[in-house]
């Protein structure tokens, strides 16, 4: 009998990029007040239908057109002040929309303290523990011409039916945490040695506790290996940052997070839209 592979499907959404800055405040100061209101002005001007979004065009394989947006928030604590994440359909498209904002004159101010790439994702373990035994018992051999044709029906069909979550909106929430996170490949305990279908049942009871969150917390998963240095990036959106802090120690407690998390930086910012970057930089704002 050919051995299943070991890993689940997984779908691809939305290229992402996290940007974190620190502003040179003394430079700032030294501008005068016309060169500050033209510098405001450009910036705001550009980001601002960004933060609307630009959908593209729906395609054959494409019902709805994709948000494609970005969002400013003002960073909390010593790690930065400003926090730029954009949504795109391609990484060409990330990489204009960093270079068209960096060639502001106000993003001559904007210093890079960390930046994430990474891609929404999705993953299908219970369509992979369904598809791959089915397949197996039909006599369909593993990466076979077959079998591909086989997986590639069940990723469409799945990419199709879950085309608002591969390419989402930006919630319009006030707060937004943003952390990567590694599976332990340990001495002792390894995320990829344990058997599909265990980590399938820790997957399952870990999401169910992310659930029960679902009415304060929106919270969207990218896959960043091969593309960073973590392997997920995790974004959370609420109007309430308390709940940042309950949604994450209780998924400490799980199997998934207790045995095999392994976490990174957290990042945490406030809103800032473009019409309000103005007041932001006034000595005094809110």
């Amino acid at each position: 009998m050919p051995e299943i592979p070991p890993f689940p499907l997984t779908l691809d959404g939305s290229c992402l990029l996290h940007q974190m800055f620190r502003f040179d405040w003394p430079a700032w100061r030294r501008l005068d007040s016309a060169a500050r209101s033209r510098a405001i002005l450009e910036f705001a001007a550009l980001l601002a239908p960004m933060e609307q979004g630009s959908a593209s065009e729906p395609t054959q394989d494409q019902d709805t057109p994709h948000p494609n947006q970005s969002a400013l928030f003002a960073q909390l604590g010593h790690k930065g002040d400003l926090m730029l994440i954009h949504f795109r359909d391609t990484m060409e498209q990330l990489a204009q929309v960093e270079r068209d904002l960096a060639r502001t004159e106000f993003g001559s101010f904007l210093q890079p303290t960390h930046s994430y790439l990474s891609i929404v994702e999705l993953g299908l373990y219970e369509s992979s523990s369904k598809t791959y035994p089915v397949l197996v018992d039909q006599g369909v051999e593993p990466f076979s011409e077959e079998w591909d044709r086989r997986i590639r029906e069940v990723v469409d069909r799945s990419a199709k039916a879950m085309a608002v979550r591969l390419f989402p909106a930006i919630p319009e929430t006030k707060y937004l945490c943003f952390y990567p996170m590694d599976k332990r490949r340990g001495e002792h305990v390894n995320w990829y040695t344990a058997p599909m279908a265990d980590r399938a049942r820790m997957m399952q009871d870990h999401g169910l506790i992310g659930r029960r969150f679902a009415g304060t917390v929106k919270q969207i998963i990218s896959g960043s290996i091969g593309l960073d240095d973590w392997e997920w990036g995790v974004d959370l959106f609420s109007d309430t940052p308390n709940v940042f802090k309950q949604l994450i120690y209780e998924m400490r407690f799980d199997e998934a997070s207790a045995l095999y998390g392994l976490f990174g930086g957290f990042y945490v910012g406030v809103r800032l839209p473009a019409s309000e970057l103005g007041s932001w930089l006034s000595v005094g704002s809110r």
